[in-house]
């Protein structure tokens, strides 16, 4: 049997994953100082796939650093949500204009699936399992647009706006709810471009006005 050795690439974006995840969750908390020797020891990695995760996630806005000086988590700031929001939201909206004329009947099942498991979790308190089915609701139809920007731009700069939701769960669910869910759903399903696009643009608006609200 040959073993195959696992690439730099997939260290790296293991890495970067990991660690992304852990900041958007509040585990590693706004303003605490960052180690790629210290995240190499806990994941068992070299420095080397580290680092590139750390400068990936500098440029992607979640941590900031200062040469020879230190990395650390960003801050989560309200203009900084807001425009992220704004910049995915257009993209929703995009793969939605596109998606709704391909969508197949197991499309549409797939979101109303997914919308009851968001409204179990926000029902129960669980912001990560909400958070999940939001995503693989709207996901349908970024996928089903088939345009790789779009992708791209949406998991780019969605992490920056869930740090943001994850802070606002605990006031009273998220601002995403599942009765405008269910208003996309029986777009698409209907096949109405206008209207999935104009509920799509409500729910993305509500986004941005969760990073006005005071702390």
């Amino acid at each position: 049997m040959t073993l195959r050795s696992v690439s730099r690439t997939l260290l790296r974006d293991q890495a970067y994953l990991m660690i992304r995840d852990a900041i958007v969750a509040g585990e590693i908390e706004p303003g605490a100082v960052v180690r790629d020797g210290d995240f190499a020891e806990r994941l068992g990695l070299s420095r080397a796939p580290v680092r590139e995760a750390f400068s990936r996630l500098v440029d992607e806005g979640l941590l900031e650093s200062k040469p020879q000086s230190y990395t650390r988590v960003t801050p989560v700031v309200a203009a900084e949500v807001r425009d992220a929001a704004a910049v995915v939201g257009a993209m929703h909206e995009l793969a939605a204009r596109v998606a709704v004329p391909r969508l197949g009947a197991a499309d549409v099942e797939v979101m109303r699936a997914a919308n009851t498991r968001f409204a179990h979790a926000v029902r129960a308190g669980d912001v990560d399992g909400a958070l999940r089915a939001d995503d693989e609701l709207h996901g349908v139809l970024v996928r089903v647009s088939g345009n790789r920007a779009a992708a791209a731009t949406v998991a780019r700069y969605t992490p920056l706006i869930r740090r943001l939701e994850r802070r606002r769960f605990g006031e009273g669910g998220t601002c995403r709810s599942a009765g405008l869910h269910e208003r996309l759903i029986e777009a698409c399903a209907d096949g109405d471009v206008d209207e999935a696009v104009r509920v799509t643009a409500e729910i993305w608006r509500g986004l941005e006005g969760l990073a006005d609200r005071p702390d």
